[in-house]
Parts: structure tokens; C-alpha cells; sequence
């Protein structure tokens, strides 16, 4: 009977109360189990009273002088101790790890800017904190966070799964880029106009070309007859470099051209579209210490070099 109490009951009762009722009974009290867990003792009462009536019989005798358990509380007891214990055992150790600054730390991140821009902050982020293991997966595809077991991504540009956490941690302008070399031998290169009687390095996602005048913030759109296409901004770069035409990238991907002078700037006050860099993770998961570490990193590290890039 006692059992089948039980059973009956357990489905349509929180586990919280079960909780509650051990730590009553190993109290030997509803006040000390109010100052174990912090809790209003009225607290304590309402819901051991909750508790018997879902089961449906009284689990505890109780006065101002005796604390004892009925039979039927005692078989709680016994039934869901061990339970509770390993529970709480289980809930105590999540919690310090997710305190806690050790362990692995899964990370996926774009290649091209991870590689490149941004590799001294995957760096600079190890060695302050030797003690996490830093698992970096770098893609360019957008991979599903929950199946790579990542604790928080980066991404270019917004996301459109509501079931997301994003904050924004930076914008990159693109600008057009060429080398000496293609200028030398080719039309001049004046005004947004001229750029059709040149060749023009285009990339798949930007088939359009969006500018705005930093200065005068006059907007005007381009469609560049491309004499090569790509679809990875790295390799564009590289044709670039080269001389084979005029190509519009974020200053991040040729910042190392830029400054040796392989590439410059013709046109530099007419910048592209932006490229928004987030920080997301799952809506449903809170930030463990890691995590919040390496965000806070991120976004300190993303504060400084952008104002650099922007110099």
C-alpha cells in the first residue's frame, strides 16, 4: 500500500519538495531545515503540507515536542535518500564546474579572420589562462552549436535562430584594395565611376557593391563586372596582391599587405559593407565561467583592435 502511495504520487510532485523532505527529516525539524536551506520556515511548512497531500497520507508527526516519522514517511525516506544525496552530489560538482576557470573550453570560430586578424587574441587568451583547454574548431560553415558540444561561437554577421544568445562585439568596414603593380599598367582610378573600366575581383556573397563615403556619407551602389570570382575572401586577397585586379575586403584580411605595401587603399574615403562580428551561445544555457571569461576577453581585445584598424 505504502509503496503504491508512492508510485501513484511521484510524477506529480517536484523534485524540490522531495528535497526539502529529507533535509527535514535529517534536520530533525522543519526550522533547521529552514536554516540549512535558507528559507522561510512558514516556507517549509506550506510545502511539507503540499507535499502530504499530494502523496496522501501524513509523512511526519509533528508538535511543539516530538518529531517523528510516520510509516509511511519513513518509507519516503528510506526510498529517496539516496536519491536526494547523489542528486545534490551530482548538482554541487556541475556548479563548481561551471565556476570554475579549468577544464575544457569548446569554441567555434570563422578560419580566415581566426587565422589571420584575430589569431593573437586566441593566443593572447591561452596564455593568461593556461589552466583552460582551449578547443578551437575553426569552419567557415555556420555548424550547429548543440552538435559540436560548443560552449560559445563566433560568427560573422546576425544570426536568424531566435533559439540563440548574440551579442555584437565589432563591425569591419570593406574597402576597395589593389596593388601598385595593376594600377601602374591599367585606367586611372579616380572616382566609383572608373571602376568599369577595370577588372574587378569579386567575391559569391558580394556579387553588389554597397558603398558610403565616410565623410560626406553619399551612398552609391556598384555592380562591378567581375573578370574573376571567388567565393573565399583569402584567395581574393591573394589575387589581389598579385596584380590581377581590384578587389573589396575588409582591411582585417589584407592588414599585413597593407602595411608592407603590397596593397594600398585608391579609394579610401568610399567604404563597403560592414561585416558584424557576434558572440552567440544557446538561450536555454547559461554562460559557465569559461565561457564568460572568454567573452569578456573577446570583447576587450575587439574594443582595441578595431580602434586600431580604424587608424
Amino acid at each position: 500500500m505504502v509503496n503504491n502511495t508512492i508510485n501513484n504520487s511521484i510524477n506529480e510532485i517536484m523534485i524540490d519538495d522531495i528535497v526539502l523532505f529529507i533535509h527535514i527529516v535529517k534536520s530533525q525539524g522543519l526550522a533547521g531545515a529552514a536554516k540549512k536551506l535558507k528559507i522561510p520556515a512558514a516556507t517549509v511548512t506550506r510545502r511539507l503540507k503540499k507535499l502530504e497531500e499530494k502523496v496522501g497520507c501524513k509523512l511526519i508527526h509533528r508538535s511543539a515536542r516530538q518529531f517523528r516519522l510516520t510509516t509511511e514517511g519513513q518509507v519516503y525516506f528510506e526510498s529517496f535518500t539516496d536519491l536526494v544525496e547523489r542528486f545534490e552530489s551530482i548538482s554541487k560538482e556541475l556548479s563548481s564546474e561551471a565556476n570554475s576557470l579549468e577544464g575544457s573550453l569548446t569554441v567555434l570560430a570563422p578560419t580566415n579572420i581566426s587565422i589571420g586578424y584575430l589569431q593573437p587574441m586566441w593566443s593572447q587568451f591561452i596564455g593568461d589562462h593556461p589552466e583552460i583547454q582551449l578547443n578551437l574548431k575553426l569552419n567557415n560553415d555556420n555548424k550547429d552549436m548543440v552538435e559540436e558540444h560548443a560552449d560559445i561561437a563566433l560568427r560573422i554577421g546576425p544570426q536568424r535562430d531566435s533559439s540563440l544568445y548574440q551579442i555584437k562585439v565589432g563591425s569591419i568596414p570593406s574597402v576597395l584594395v589593389a596593388s601598385h603593380k595593376y594600377l601602374a599598367k591599367s585606367a586611372p582610378l579616380n572616382s566609383l565611376e572608373d571602376l568599369k573600366h577595370h577588372k574587378c575581383i569579386t567575391v559569391s556573397h558580394m556579387p553588389t557593391w554597397k558603398f558610403q563615403h565616410s565623410k560626406s556619407k553619399l551612398k552609391q551602389t556598384i555592380n562591378p563586372e567581375s573578370s574573376l570570382k571567388v567565393n573565399d575572401i583569402s584567395i581574393a586577397s591573394k589575387f589581389a596582391k598579385d596584380g590581377h585586379g581590384i578587389a573589396l575586403l575588409p582591411p582585417s584580411e589584407v592588414l599585413e599587405y597593407l602595411h608592407c605595401e603590397q596593397l594600398f587603399m585608391p579609394l579610401p574615403d568610399w567604404q563597403g559593407p560592414a561585416r558584424d562580428i557576434f558572440l552567440i551561445w544557446p538561450s536555454g544555457k547559461l554562460l559557465s565561467a569559461k565561457a564568460k571569461c572568454l567573452k569578456e576577453h573577446i570583447q576587450r581585445y575587439m574594443k582595441v583592435a578595431l580602434n586600431e584598424l580604424a587608424c
